[in-house]
């Protein structure tokens, strides 16, 4: 038997198997533990034999009894509604009114869902769980947005508070049930990635499951990643749907320089998962697309909340551009937006918005190419832009402190800590949300015609021309993207002199 390239112990070999590497129990724990890490693995398989006995309550649900649905999610069934639960959180930021919780990220059939459930928190050394009621569950949607039904699954953070005794503590696992001493048939394992130093890095972005079954995006992913390196962005975390094999190249690429974080993503429910049927439903069905981008957007904060400074949630066609001559990168243009917020209230902000302002594709590359650039610079090549700004507060995109926010949408913080969601507005003078599109949002479509009508030259991202050009190019080279010029047999040659003099794209990806 294999598993991921091994041999299992027990299984008989032949005199040909002999040479495979054998994987042990702890190298098989740690294998399922980075497949799936909401599991409970390495817990469960060091306690098992004494968490397993009878208990006067609640017992330690065993992983092979646990109801998975869709790979990466966890079910309860209960008497009004089903639970579809993808994480768990350690929460002890200072702000939370609650005091230390495990925050549970999932989504729920119901809308205002009233039934009555307990948290299970196994904390390590202890026979039997702590058991507490439910604190609440908040909405991460609102009802004017649609899909406000019952039985289409919706969006919600879950709260459990950490009893007194047990503060200072980490729960290893927590469960959710319905009745006190339910035997589970969910148990996440409580994330807490927390630098033992407390010192945090500057910028984490975001990015929502990728579905892009059928867009070869692969280059303009590498222009765009090379791009957010220089502006300061430290890592970005993807959750990934459906993806062309050009774009896994590309991402397996920078995972390796550890640039880049990649997590596999499905739909829980009955929602589809098949390649192809799943992009036809993502495509017709927008509120359902809009309400399950939410769960790796608050995933993706709760697990980098005690890392980063800034967490921003960014599409692959947008990027937060400085616009001052002294901001190069974002530590530079933060480091001023903060200063001007905390004049306002002498308090950081939750969030600080950047306006939406588009730069259109025309069909057919009907625009001058740029000279020294090579064609296939999406961004460095489109430097027409709409004059106008999208309204204020509209189509924004925001660096957020994760110290401050609670849930977070793909524009604002939907709930923060401590009060209400205050979002500092960053003048048109400092930043630019840049969004690369064809067309406006379907919503904006009265409006567009104007946005297109009226266009101005912005060349604010020359400034780090040079440079991209350069880390795109060497990157493109080492993925082999380059066809090899006539009578050569490098990987670049004459197909990157030629793009690098505006002529003819050379490109070749496999």
């Amino acid at each position: 038997m294999y598993i991921a390239g091994y041999r299992l112990f027990g299984q008989a070999t032949t005199g040909r198997e002999r040479s495979t590497p054998l994987i042990d129990d702890e190298q098989l724990v740690k294998d399922v533990e980075s497949r799936l890490p909401s599991l409970p693995i390495a817990y469960w398989s060091k306690h098992k034999n004494a968490v397993q006995k009878k208990a006067t309550c609640a017992r330690y649900p065993s992983i092979f009894e646990l109801e998975f649905n869709n790979i990466y999610w966890q079910t309860l069934r209960s008497s009004n509604g089903t639970f579809q639960l993808f994480g768990a959180y350690y929460d002890i930021r200072k702000r939370s009114r609650i005091g230390p919780a495990v925050r549970i990220l999932g989504m729920i059939d119901r809308i205002e869902p009233r039934v009555k459930t307990f948290c299970q928190l196994w904390f390590d050394g202890q026979k039997e769980p702590f058991i507490v009621k439910t604190f609440e569950y908040k909405y991460i949607w609102f009802n004017k947005w649609g899909n406000y039904k019952q039985g289409i699954y919706q969006p919600y953070l879950i709260a459990c508070q950490i009893p007194k005794p047990f503060r200072g503590l980490v729960p290893a696992s927590v469960s959710l049930v319905e009745k006190q001493c339910d035997t589970a048939t969910n148990n996440l394992r409580v994330l807490y990635d927390r630098p033992l130093d407390d010192e945090k890095r500057g910028f984490a972005v975001c990015v929502k499951g990728l579905d892009f079954l059928y867009d070869d995006l692969s280059v303009r992913l590498v222009e765009w990643i090379e791009l957010l390196g220089i502006l300061g962005a430290d890592k970005v975390f993807f959750y990934e749907l459906q993806v062309h094999p050009n774009i896994s190249k590309v991402l397996r690429y920078y995972e390796e320089q550890d640039r880049v974080h990649v997590t596999p993503l499905t739909l829980p429910g009955g929602q589809p998962n098949v390649p192809g049927f799943q992009h036809l439903f993502l495509s017709k069905k927008t509120t359902h697309k809009r309400q399950n981008e939410l769960i790796p957007y608050n995933d993706c904060l709760y697990k980098n909340m005690y890392k980063y400074n800034f967490i921003a949630l960014l599409d692959i066609d947008e990027v937060i551009m400085p616009k001052m001559d002294e901001d190069r990168t974002w530590h530079d243009l933060m480091e001023r937006v903060v200063a001007k917020g905390m004049k306002l209230k002498n308090d950081t902000y939750p969030s600080y918005n950047v306006r939406n302002v588009y730069f259109f594709d025309r069909d057919q590359h009907e625009h001058e190419w740029a000279k020294d650039t090579p064609r296939y610079m999406h961004m460095l090549q489109h430097v027409t832009r709409a004059k106008n700004y999208t309204k204020p507060n509209q189509y924004v995109k925001c660096f957020h402190n994760p110290e401050r926010v609670l849930t977070l949408h793909n524009h604002f913080p939907i709930a923060c800590l401590g009060g209400t969601c205050h979002s500092y507005p960053v003048s048109t003078d400092d930043a630019q949300l840049q969004h690369y599109r064809a067309d406006c949002v379907r919503t904006l479509k009265k409006s567009c015609e104007e946005f297109k009508e009226n266009q101005v030259r912005d060349t604010t991202i020359w400034k780090y021309k040079d440079e991209l050009i350069q880390r795109t190019r060497r990157t493109l080279d080492v993925l082999g993207f380059f066809k090899a010029s006539p009578g050569g047999s490098g990987g670049g040659g004459g197909g990157v002199g030629s793009l690098l003099r505006g002529g003819k794209d050379s490109l070749y990806k496999r």
